[in-house]
């Protein structure tokens, strides 16, 4: 390997490459190394129809067209490596690979020869000649290369966030004197049984389009509906708490919960996402929405639901049947709140049961293992679990909407089941922000338990 010794060297790990193959290119200028532990880790993981075995085909598939009409002198010297982003960005550093055997010794206190170990070792040895870093998302090997004295890293281009402390809630609340410098130029309106206002000052350059303003002494809230140069348009919520104000038997027990309805039932939202812990409600009241819309209304032909499906505990085996009850066992949410739907209508056990059985017939459950390549149209498209799913997950299952559909994603970002997802590099936590700036998208973090008082002392003190 021939190169400068001054220039800092990256080291990748294969989790790397196999959680975004575009990593390659998103180290800039720096250099970065591939040892030939890796390629073979990369070679074993090749098949298979999981997301991981099609990224892995696809970092071969970057490293062949790299290496098109390339000798063995210019791998040698480094592959130049593309620049990613805007036309004209100067190319990256060079890619380099691990072309001779190192004869630097992996310590005694690292037992085997196993793969982690093997690119230690080389991390070590380069160490000798060039400012290494060690790139890697497994944190034990990381705690292994700090003990041996070699500078590693978190892969951190794939984060939405700094901090997910920082991610847009949907709602903004007012200063106590907020009138005093908002009142000066304050028109209202009404339209179709609708109120709005027209609202400028120095805080409205802050807000986005359908997020909820919480202004001093009204509770009920406003959306955000348009900018208009130097000011805003605002539009009073519905109070969906109210008994004469149901949505399929279903009332809002804060304000959140109201915002959201507001979101879920309103025809110019395109895709809404909702934010919470186990509890809040997300999706009994999404159930209610979409069969409100499609029953009621006849805004959308049918619910389609679909999760990932990662166990919590030990893998149940595989399961026979359709698509539909494979997927049975994972939607035991779905399940739990239909009943609670279907009671809300009259007529005993019979008509419970008629209504159950007409509600079922209108939602379709689907696996998102079949959903590329689909695209639905008039439908009311539900994600659960959406904190599961990667970024580029995410845009797949979006990308399938067709006219009229409505996606919503629902989750909890603090119950990732997925390995080497976090909370600022979850799918859910990209997609909201995202979308925080698109005129036809609302997102909603609700806060509040609304089960019971048992589940609320648990959520709490457990």
């Amino acid at each position: 390997m021939t190169r400068p010794t001054g220039k800092r060297l990256f080291v990748l790990d294969t989790n790397v490459l196999m959680h975004d193959p575009t990593a390659l290119f998103r180290f800039h200028e720096h250099d970065i190394l591939l040892p030939m532990m890796v390629l073979e880790e990369l070679d074993r993981a090749k098949k298979g129809q999981s997301e991981l075995a099609r990224n892995v085909r696809q970092v071969s598939r970057f490293l062949d067209d790299l290496m098109a009409n390339v000798s063995h002198d210019g791998i040698e010297h480094g592959l130049v490596l593309p620049g990613l982003g805007d036309i004209g960005q100067p190319p990256g550093g060079r890619l380099f690979f691990q072309t001779q055997p190192l004869t630097n010794p992996v310590p005694e206190i690292l037992p085997g020869h196993t793969p982690d170990n093997d690119i230690l070792g080389v991390a070590m040895a380069l160490q000798q000649r060039h400012a290494v870093t060690l790139v890697s998302k497994d944190i034990n090997l990381r705690i292994k290369a700090a003990i041996l004295g070699i500078h590693a890293e978190d892969y951190y281009n794939d984060q939405t966030l700094d901090d997910v402390s920082l991610l847009y809630s949907g709602v903004w609340q007012a200063p106590e004197d907020f009138w005093s410098t908002h009142s000066q130029d304050l028109d209202a309106w009404h339209e179709e049984g609708r109120t709005f206002y027209r609202i400028s000052g120095p805080q409205v350059s802050s807000w986005y389009c359908n997020q909820c303003i919480v202004l001093p002494d009204d509770p009920l809230g406003y959306l955000v509906r348009r900018r208009e140069g130097q000011s805003v348009v605002l539009e009073r919520i519905k109070d969906y708490s109210l008994e004469r104000q149901t949505v399929w038997g279903i009332t809002a027990r804060n304000l959140e919960q109201n915002i959201a309805l507001n979101l879920l039932l309103d025809p110019e939202m395109d895709f809404v996402s909702l934010l919470g812990a186990a509890g809040t409600g997300k999706t009994l009241l999404t159930l209610a929405a979409g069969l409100a819309q499609i029953l009621d209304e006849k805004r959308y032909q049918q619910i389609i639901m679909t999760r990932v499906t990662v166990p919590v505990g030990e893998d149940i085996g595989f399961l026979p049947g359709t698509e539909e009850e494979k997927m049975t066992p994972w939607m035991g949410a779905l399940m739990d709140n239909l009943e609670v739907l279907s009671s809300n209508e009259q007529g005993g056990s019979w008509g419970r049961a008629a209504t159950q059985e007409l509600l079922s017939s209108r939602i379709k459950i689907h696996a998102l293992n079949f959903m590329r390549g689909r695209t639905f149209l008039n439908k009311f498209l539900i994600v659960d679990e959406a904190q599961n799913l990667t970024a580029k997950q995410m845009k797949t299952l979006i990308t399938r909407a067709g006219p009229g559909t409505k996606v919503v994603c629902l989750g909890n970002i603090a119950q990732i089941d997925t390995p080497y997802l976090t909370e600022t590099s979850s799918g859910l936590t990209y997609v909201v922000d995202r979308f925080k700036h698109w005129a036809f998208a609302g997102h909603i973090t609700l806060h509040r338990g609304e089960r019971s008082r048992l589940a609320e002392f648990a959520s709490d003190n457990l």
